[in-house]
């Protein structure tokens, strides 16, 4: 998780907050683990902090409860409302915190969290404005207004380590990863990977050719090319480079198949690793869900073609320097 802004509007420090993180997760992810009560126990409140109760009826006009319990037992208890609830875009809702001796809430603060896809990472922002209008400065409420920045900062970081737990074990059951040792410098291997002429002498398992018809390896870049199979049948490919760092990584999105059958979604990053004179190139493909994954594997050969490729790579590269 990386923080992209943290501030507060002047003035108004105690009253209005504007958080924005960077999640390396897909917003849906990130939206599920706002909604999900058993996610949220996991990481809402500062670092030490436990929810041993977290209730959340997800829908416009439903309530929230969640108790805190702090590192020495004690019980901070949190209620709230949603009031606008736009999966997976945005969610609206009130909380209070500490009550008079009537039960009456001291303070209300209305939340707004956004979630914007940024290239295939989340984007997130809230916007937490105290909306309690009459109310008594009493050293009570002001830590409570104090702390509210670090409070929920700590709980921002709390919800990228759990993103970070959630989405690699989601990412086990929908990758393939395959890796291979190259008896050439990572500047060659690089370059048979990055330049067109070099791609179509060695993409794809044995017996297929490669006709590519768009290749730009910059960030956002496409990528259209057709495989053919040995039996005629072709598959059309475009995806669209995502990152590309010099000798050491190409990441990329792809949706493509077999012509005429539905399509497959997934995201590939190749790793070049210098070890003197080798290069160990290491292939993630992350596809949309489990199924498809079992899918690609099963249907068309994924693993073993994959490794077919990697292996047409080597005998490129041993090969005359092109």
């Amino acid at each position: 998780m990386a923080e992209a802004k943290s501030s507060s509007a002047a003035g108004q420090a105690r009253q209005e907050l504007l958080l924005t993180r960077i999640y390396g997760a897909p917003r849906g992810l990130v939206f599920k683990a706002w909604t999900d009560p058993k996610q949220v126990a996991r990481w809402w409140g500062p670092r030490g902090f436990t929810n041993p109760v977290c209730e959340l009826d997800v829908r416009a006009g439903g309530l929230i409860r969640i108790d805190m319990r702090g590192p020495n037992g004690t019980i901070y208890p949190m209620k709230g409302v949603f009031h606008e609830i736009v999966e997976p875009e945005r969610l609206v809702f009130t909380s209070t915190a500490m009550e008079d001796e009537n039960g009456k809430p001291l303070l209300e603060i209305l939340n707004t969290v956004t979630f914007e896809d940024f290239n295939g990472l989340t984007k997130l922002t809230l916007h937490a404005v105290l909306v309690t209008k009459d109310f008594k400065m009493t050293p009570q409420v002001a830590a409570a207004l104090a702390g509210m920045e670090q409070g929920w900062s700590e709980s921002l970081y709390r919800l990228g380590d759990a993103l970070d737990n959630s989405f690699k074990a989601l990412a086990a059951e929908r990758e393939i990863v395959i890796s291979r040792v190259f008896d050439a410098p990572r500047e060659i291997v690089w370059n048979a990977w990055t330049d067109p002429k070099q791609v179509v002498q060695w993409w794809g398992p044995r017996g297929f050719t490669t006709t590519i018809h768009e290749m730009e390896v910059r960030p956002g870049g496409t990528w259209i090319h057709t495989m053919h199979g040995p039996d005629g049948t072709n598959y059309p490919n475009k995806g669209v480079f995502l990152e590309v760092v010099k000798h050491e990584r190409i990441v990329y999105s792809n949706a493509g198949g077999k012509e005429g059958a539905p399509g497959m979604n997934f995201t590939a990053t190749w790793t070049f690793e210098a070890d003197g004179e080798q290069t160990r190139v290491t292939i993630r493909m992350v596809f949309d869900s489990a199924q498809e994954r079992e899918h690609v594997v099963k249907e068309f050969g994924a693993i073993e073609g994959g490794k077919q490729t990697l292996q047409r790579l080597g005998e490129y590269l041993v090969g005359p320097r092109r």
